[in-house]
This record gives C-alpha cells, structure tokens and sequence, in this order.
C-alpha cells in the first residue's frame, strides 16, 4: 500500500503541473481541469493501493480527470455549449495518453495564462506556483514573506476572479508575452529558490523543482530569444545550481560561498551560464537577473583559479541596488563591502535600513554578526548572531552561526 501512495505522490509532484496545463489547454477551463485532476488523484488514493499502480500512471490519471470533467459539465447549465468540444478535447488527450510516452509539455504556456491582465497583480506569481508548479499555499506565503492564510486567501481570490469573470484560458499571443513575462520569470526563480532552501533534497515536494525551473526558463529563451532578462534568469539558476554539491560537507554540515570545494562545482553547467549571460549582455537591456547572475559570475572565478573580485561583487550589487532596492540586494552589498572595504563600510549600509525591514530578516543578522566580529565588535555580533540563530529554519545553518557566534572574541 505505501508503495502504491509513494506513486500517487510522485506522480502528483512530477506531473500535476503537465497535466493539469494539458488538460485546460484543450478544454479551456482551467478550474475545471484542476477540480477534474484533483478528483482523479484522490480516485487513485484509494483504488492503486487496492487494485495495484497501472502501468501508465500519468494516462490513467487522465482518463479519470477526463471522465470528471465530461460528468461535471453535463451536469452543468453550460453543457449543451461545451460538452462537444470538451468530448473532443478528452478523446484527443486519451489518443496522446495511449500512444505517447510523454505528454506534451505546456507548462509555460499556462504560466502565461496566469499573468492574464485581469487576475490581480499581486497574484499572479503565487497562483503560478500553486496551479503549475504544484507548491502549497504556506510554502508559498514563505517566498513571499506573507503569512500562509493571507498567501491562501489571495489565492482564493484569484480563482474566485478566474471563475466568477470567466476569464478564458487562452494562450497569449507573441504580442501579449512582453507584458506578462515579468510574472512569469518571477514565478520561475521563486520555484528555484523554494528548491534551493532545500539543500540536500529531502523534502518530496520540492524534489526536481530546480530541474523543472532550469527546464522552464530554457524554453522561456527559446520562445522569447529576444528578452535579454529571459537569458539572465537561465544563467542565474545556473550558475547557483553548479554549487549545489558544494553547499554542504559529506557530514551535512553548511559550507559558506567562500569556503566551498570549487573542485564540486558543475563546471559544464557554469559554462552554460556564462554562455547565456553573453547573450544576455549582447542584448543590450540590462536588469535584476542579469546583474544578480553577473554577481554569481565573479563568484565563478575560483573555478578557474581566480580570488573573487569583491569591488566587482559590491559594484554590481550598487547596481541590483539602483533598479531592484530589495532589502536582499543591500544586505548582499553591505556584505560585498564589508569585504572589499572593510566591515565598517558594510556597516554603514546595514545601518541605513530601516527596523521594520529587517527584523526578521535572517541574512542581514547573520551579514551584521560577521561584520560586527570583523570589527572587534564581540558583544554586539553575539547579539546579532543570537538573532539570525533564532531565525534560521535550516539546523546547518543554525549549527554553522552558533560556531561563529561561539568563536568571536
């Protein structure tokens, strides 16, 4: 029985988002293909422990979400309207099932769709994770910073819009994406980094999300070769997911940047990276993502036996600064110059931000504890490293700021 629920697990992980983007691209009605798969999981929840995996999970899901979606309509006032097309659309989703190995991929497509002008704004991104990416609403609220009841309630809305408006689930043309990838790439990185909070890959539900993010934003540049933060975005994830060995010492203890074993790093993968921040740089269209890529490029260097160039580093985080003020991007500069000049410039800037800002903001505690340390500042860096140890999530993490609080002087 548990293998049986492991499936339904593993399927709903890897391909809730394909098909669930399959299905409301042919009947156009991205509720009801969401209520229709749901129905479907829950069906083999209680029939694959029973009756055994079928040898096509993903085929077998789709029959049963198709059988929903016909039975929903024909009980529904719109049924004499829509059941043709539905019928159809279910029997060509049955053809692909049984003659083809993978279903086609139109995830991206659907992510569009949720950047349609009419949901709002400030749902966008979150209601792409849910409904393509497959994330829960609390993981969610956490890339956002929001309580999880809040990021659900905002989530309801959207649907609730989506429904009550009839907003059509049509692909947008070439001439609407300008206006819509902005949330599109914003929904990709937030999927890569709910998977990158995941160091050593343990939690199920956000297994091959960084996989699935890279994938995402390699088609993205192919479907748009002329957006240059498309680019930057790609070589971003990549140069960060070459690390991703490094980040942690065979005894699972937390490596900082500086201190990793670049013989672990994906050397193929930060070629690639550098590749695409060259086509994004030959653009001519500078942004967020090519800049933070740029940074992670300096990073980069020790591959090939260079120290890292800490003015670069801090020069370009003065420029993530300039267009994207991100209570991120200054403790990211605080702590590039911290290192180029010395903690007391570093300081100057994390002291420039406001409380409200960075109460419970984990890293700039950690940054100012560092500081405070590197400026023989003892007594004020335990209390700032005290902080960051209360915030942290990750018990590495914890372990790795108790050692440092524990060494200063």
């Amino acid at each position: 029985m548990t293998d049986a629920v492991q499936t339904v697990e593993q399927v709903a992980r890897n391909s809730y988002g394909r098909l669930v983007a399959y299905l409301a691209a042919r009947s156009r009605d991205l509720a009801a293909a969401e209520d229709a798969l749901g129905d479907a999981f829950l069906a083999a929840l209680d029939q694959w422990p029973r009756d055994g995996v079928p040898q096509k999970p993903e085929a077998w899901l789709l029959t049963a979400a198709r059988r929903r979606m016909i039975d929903a309509t024909r009980r529904s006032a719109t049924a004499d309207a829509a059941l043709p097309s539905l019928e159809s659309a279910a029997l060509d989703a049955q053809r692909t099932a049984d003659t083809v190995r993978d279903f086609p991929d139109e995830r991206l497509g659907l992510l569009f769709y949720c950047a349609h002008p009419a949901i709002d704004e400030a749902a966008r991104t979150p209601l792409m994770l849910q409904t393509v990416l497959g994330l829960d609403a609390a993981r969610i609220a956490g890339a956002f910073l929001v309580a999880p009841a809040a990021m659900s309630q905002r989530l309801v809305r959207a649907k609730t819009k989506i429904r009550v408006a009839g907003v059509p689930f049509e692909i947008p043309s070439a001439r609407e994406l300008p206006e819509r990838v902005d949330a599109v790439m914003g929904a990709i990185y937030a999927a890569y980094g709910t998977a990158w909070d995941d160091a050593f890959g343990t939690d199920a539900k956000r297994r091959g999300l960084a996989d699935e993010a890279i994938w995402l934003a390699r088609v993205l540049t192919d479907t748009m070769p002329e957006n240059a933060e498309a680019h930057g975005l790609l070589a971003l994830m990549l140069f960060c997911e070459a690390r991703r060995a490094a980040r942690r010492s065979p005894s699972g203890a937390f490596v900082p940047l500086d201190q990793q074993d670049v013989s672990l790093w994906s050397a193929p993968m930060i070629t690639e990276a550098e590749r695409a921040l060259r086509t994004a740089s030959a653009l001519a269209a500078p942004g967020r993502f090519q800049i933070e890529a740029a940074i992670q490029s300096v990073h980069a260097q020790r591959l090939f036996g260079a120290p890292v160039q800490w003015d670069a580093v801090a020069m370009f985080y003065g420029s993530l600064v300039a267009i994207a003020p991100t209570i991120g991007a200054y403790v990211g500069m605080a702590a590039a110059l911290g290192e180029a000049r010395g903690p007391d410039v570093g300081l100057t800037v994390l002291d420039g931000l406001h409380e409200t800002d960075i109460a419970d903001y984990q890293p700039y505690w950690a940054v100012r504890g560092h500081l405070l340390a590197g400026a023989g500042r003892g007594a004020e860096a335990r209390v700032a490293y005290t902080r960051a140890i209360d915030l942290s999530d990750d018990v590495a993490v914890r372990d790795f700021l108790l050692a440092q609080a524990a060494s200063v002087l």
